[in-house]
């Protein structure tokens, strides 16, 4: 009878590894998957307006997928944060509504970090295309109305790592 024992005890020893780790291996899969399905970065940004500096958190959109997933299929986004979308160079940014759920206030950017255009309450789901009149380098997604209820202007300056280096 010990032995039986024994060796049922030794028989569960293993199951109990055997599930443990297929379930952390199940856990770091998981954790591998966050990483591939959001491929934003968290960030800080300043805004410095006329009513003074205004502070923060978004997400950068700095790679082509990233910037083509932007805040599509989202159906909230917190009143102060936004997604900072980053071309890496200046030029005539054009950018839509496909599959966006949250009516936005893009705001276009120059390489030196200054608002150069806001496009105001854009309309969810609209192939529209939304463009910079001027060349930009970026653009920052708010919750629409956020731009005005902020007091944020064309002009304004946008303080962020991507704006410090060349970028024209």
């Amino acid at each position: 009878m010990i032995e039986k024992k024994t060796l049922f005890g030794s028989l569960c020893g293993r199951y109990r590894f055997a599930l443990l780790f297929a379930m952390f291996a199940a856990a770091a899969l998981n954790v591998s998957r966050a990483a591939e399905i959001s491929p934003f970065l968290p960030s800080d940004i300043r805004i410095v307006t006329a009513n003074g500096p205004v502070s923060m958190s978004v997400e950068l959109a700095a790679t082509p997928e990233a910037r083509a997933q932007g805040l599509q299929g989202r159906r909230f986004l917190a009143p102060d944060s936004g997604m900072l979308f980053d071309f890496g160079r200046s030029k005539i940014i054009t950018m839509w509504m496909k599959n966006t759920f949250i009516p936005l206030d893009m705001i276009f950017i120059a390489a030196d970090g200054r608002i150069v255009h806001i496009a105001r309450n854009t309309e969810p789901f609209s192939l529209e295309t939304i463009r910079s009149p001027v060349p930009a380098s970026a653009v920052l997604e708010l919750m629409a109305g956020a731009a005005r209820r902020l007091g944020i202007e064309p002009g304004d300056r946008v303080e962020h790592g991507i704006f410090k280096r060349s970028r024209l």
